[in-house]
């Protein structure tokens, strides 16, 4: 019936392989994070997002280690939200997070920019020492953001565009720069923190279905060729958030959803300028 598995991956610009069924990890207590790690690769997921800003990296790595699986048969993202005080120590901040993830020899999938809100000439500094580890990415940038890049990028386009995306904001003219250019769309707030979970329309389509609407929130996201990063510390909801693959949603599933856009008003994080 479905198209996709739990094993389905895109290719980056770089040639490496991305699964795309992401694990989120913001504000996961560090306590809970190895914890709920655990329980995300126990279910299959085989892809974890975390940032410096979260301060679990190390959590995250724990849970790998601890999980009985091989590193490379894990994908880890990371971000970094703004230079140091020189470029050296700018990639000593992001050596750090591979160190916290697995160790002083060893790798990072991706590491993405977490905010193109620090500005353009530290968005530079940040890329200019991101290149160093040929897998980069973007997170909460726009079109213009990403154009500008090009003026001194060695590597262009980004691999990834992490942005808040679910069908109350659908950020339509980033994702469709994003994926005319190659640029992996991933999708993070997918399941609008629970707020919609009593929409008539969304409750309707997982009535339908037999799922909840949080699985139908996260389908949707890859049938729009998003990467879905479902964020949960609940073993039970993890385990449902990837469960996903026997059930299709209609065109008609797709248009209803895609009509609850609210062009950046719907956004709990933030939507990006285009500019």
């Amino acid at each position: 019936m479905s198209e996709f598995t739990l094993q389905s991956t895109a290719k980056l610009n770089a040639g490496n392989q991305l699964p795309l069924l992401g694990f989120g990890v913001w504000d996961s207590p560090s306590h809970l994070t190895t914890k709920s790690c655990l329980a995300a690769l126990k279910a299959g997921y085989r892809h974890i997002d975390t940032a410096q800003y979260y301060a679990n990296e190390g959590e995250v790595g724990q849970a790998v280690r601890d999980s009985g699986l091989k590193r490379s048969e894990v994908f880890i993202t990371s971000k970094i939200i703004s230079p140091a005080s020189s470029d050296d120590e700018t990639y000593d901040s992001i050596l750090g997070s591979v160190t916290k993830i697995d160790g002083k020899d060893g790798y990072l999938d991706l590491m993405l920019i977490h905010n193109s809100a620090c500005g353009p000439e530290n968005v530079k500094k940040l890329w200019t020492a991101m290149e160093k580890l040929h897998n980069e990415g973007v997170s909460n940038f726009g079109v213009g953001h990403i154009n500008a890049m090009k003026s001194y990028a060695s590597v262009w386009p980004p691999a990834v565009n992490q942005l808040e995306l679910h069908p109350w904001l659908q950020q339509r003219e980033a994702v469709a720069f994003s994926q005319k250019n190659g640029i992996i769309v991933e999708a993070y707030c997918p399941l609008v923190r629970n707020q919609k979970k009593d929409d008539p329309e969304l409750k309707g389509i997982a009535e339908k279905h037999g799922k909840s609407t949080a699985q139908v929130l996260l389908r949707y996201c890859l049938q729009k060729d998003w990467v879905p990063l479902p964020k949960s510390d609940n073993a039970d909801r993890i385990g449902q958030n990837a469960d996903l693959y026997d059930f299709e949603l209609s065109g008609e599933d797709m248009k209803a959803l895609d009509g609850k856009d609210t062009d950046g008003s719907g956004a709990l994080v933030m939507a990006v300028s285009n500019e």
